[in-house]
C-alpha cells in the first residue's frame, strides 16, 4: 500500500482549505534531481501522470525551475520540448547538489496495512482539526545536526513524501499553525508544504 492511498480525496479537501492553487516565484532558479533510490525522474508535457513522458532526468542533474505548483509539480526548462517547458514532481527536487546515489532506503516510511494507513490518516486529521491561519511570520530551520536538513512534506505527517529539504538557517514563512506542524512557504521559490514545528524556531 502506498502513501497516496491514505484517502487522497479527504486529504486534498483538507489541504484546499490552506494551500493556494499555484505558488509562483519571480524569475528562474536552479534545483537538483534527488530520488530516494537513485533512479531517473520522468519529465512530462503536462503536470499530471499519464502517457505523457517526454524524457528523463538523472539523479543529481541540475534543472532550471520556472515555478512550483501546490499540486506537487514544478515547471522546468526542457530544451527537448517544442515550447521549452516540461513538468516534474517537485518532491524529487532539492536546493543543493546531492551526494552520490544512495544505496537504498527511503526518506519516508510506507504504511504496510490498512491499520497503519488509518492511524496515519487519524493523526493527520487531528493536525488539520487544530489548524489555524495566522498573520505570516518567519521561522528558521534548525535540523538536529548543523550539517543536516529538515524535510518539507506535502502533508503534515512523517509518513508523507518529502517535496523539498531545508538546510540549517533556511528561512520560511509560516502561513498556518497546526498541532505539531506549520504550513510554510519558501519565499525563495514559492513552494508550499508542511514542516515539523520542533525543527524550526521563530526569527
Amino acid at each position: 500500500m502506498t502513501r497516496r492511498i491514505l484517502s487522497i480525496a479527504l486529504i486534498a479537501m483538507m489541504l484546499a482549505m490552506f494551500i493556494p492553487a499555484i505558488a509562483v516565484a519571480d524569475g528562474e532558479w536552479t534545483m537538483y534531481v534527488y530520488t530516494d533510490n537513485g533512479g531517473t525522474l520522468n519529465v512530462r508535457n503536462e503536470p499530471m501522470k499519464g502517457d505523457n513522458v517526454v524524457g528523463t532526468l538523472n539523479y543529481g542533474d541540475a534543472v532550471s525551475v520556472r515555478m512550483t505548483m501546490a499540486n506537487g509539480w514544478a515547471a522546468i526548462n526542457w530544451v527537448h520540448a517544442d515550447n521549452f517547458v516540461g513538468y516534474v514532481q517537485s518532491r524529487f527536487l532539492v536546493n543543493y547538489k546531492p551526494a552520490p546515489k544512495p544505496s537504498g532506503g527511503s526518506s519516508s516510511k510506507t504504511p504496510t496495512d490498512t491499520t497503519d494507513a488509518q492511524k496515519v490518516l487519524s493523526q493527520m486529521n487531528a493536525e488539520f482539526s487544530a489548524a489555524k491561519k495566522v498573520s505570516p511570520y518567519t521561522v528558521v530551520a534548525r535540523p538536529s545536526r548543523a550539517s543536516g536538513w529538515v524535510n518539507l512534506r506535502w502533508a503534515p505527517s512523517t509518513e508523507m513524501e518529502r517535496i523539498a529539504t531545508c538546510p540549517q538557517g533556511k528561512e520560511l514563512t509560516v502561513l498556518a499553525e497546526l498541532k505539531n506542524w506549520y504550513q510554510v512557504q519558501d519565499p525563495a521559490t514559492g513552494m508550499i508544504g508542511f514542516i515539523s514545528s520542533q525543527y524550526v524556531t521563530r526569527k
